[in-house]
């Protein structure tokens, strides 16, 4: 029986061996995803743009939520701190939502005993990521129309979204393998996802909330990716490097797990589906 190895620098070899064919999977997500639809591509847009005015409009009007930054806030400022969090939870959330059906899904690879089903969640966060580039584009030129100006804080924004990346991709390996065996195993992560929402400070800043549930909010690793997105992206301050590398750690540490996890368990794959 083949055995395929788990150590943390086949990930990366495994990237480079087969970068082509992740980016042509990648650009077939993509267009395909949006192939028949009479806007196309520019769902990429659309999508993003009415969850925020939809979130705005239930937050800040409905409800009158502020986020309190300071007295001469708008409603305007309210949509771009809640569009930066919506942004940071969708690349996460979409990746493990799906991530269940992608063996499933792909079951003519696992078939090909040369295919590399390891690449598969590369281009799953390959896919999620296209539209988190185009949410951010979106972002960035909402700030440059009204505000005239970038923090120059925001180049550290790719930085600090490094350990979202490896922790989502263990996320997608592990929960693709377990999705072979259990498979209402979407329904769990569509729960958990929809649970983070609303406890990763996505709505609201953790300082609004009263002192003893700040302290376990601060423990939601994707709480602290989105406090420092703002702050890198609207709030021109600099990260938290320390924190960051603990996270970053963390991160790496997940990505090996659901890594290993997954070469270990494919070997049966093929008997199951």
């Amino acid at each position: 029986m083949q055995q395929f190895s788990i150590l943390p620098k086949e990930i990366i070899c495994s990237f480079w061996r087969n970068r082509d064919l992740i980016a042509s999977l990648v650009k077939r997500e993509v267009v395909g995803r949006y192939r028949g639809s009479f806007l196309g591509i520019a769902w990429s847009f659309l999508n993003p743009l009415l969850m925020l005015i939809t979130y705005t409009f239930i937050f800040s009007i409905v409800f009158n939520a502020r986020w309190g930054i300071d007295k001469e806030e708008s409603r305007i400022d309210f949509a771009i701190i809640l569009f930066v969090g919506l942004i940071v939870h969708g690349i996460f959330a979409e990746c493990v939502n799906c991530a269940h059906g992608l063996i499933l899904s792909n079951v003519n690879f696992v078939k090909k005993v040369i295919f590399p089903l390891e690449i598969l969640p590369f281009v799953t966060f390959g896919s999620a990521l296209f539209n988190t580039m185009i949410s951010i584009v979106v972002l960035l030129l909402s700030q440059l129309i009204i505000k005239h100006q970038l923090p120059w804080t925001t180049v550290f924004f790719p930085f600090i979204l490094l350990p979202l990346v490896f922790a989502t991709l263990g996320f997608i390996w592990f929960i693709a393998a377990l999705g072979v065996y259990i498979r209402d195993i979407g329904q769990i992560t569509s729960i958990l996802t929809t649970i983070l929402l609303f406890t990763s400070a996505v709505f609201y800043p953790i300082s609004a909330l009263p002192q003893q549930y700040q302290v376990w909010l601060k423990l939601n690793p994707l709480a602290f990716i989105i406090g420092e997105s703002r702050n890198s992206l609207i709030f021109n301050q600099l990260p938290d490097v320390k924190m960051w590398i603990v996270m970053l750690i963390a991160g790496v540490l997940i990505a090996w797990a659901g890594f290993a996890w997954f070469q270990k368990t494919r070997k049966g794959f093929a008997d199951v589906l």
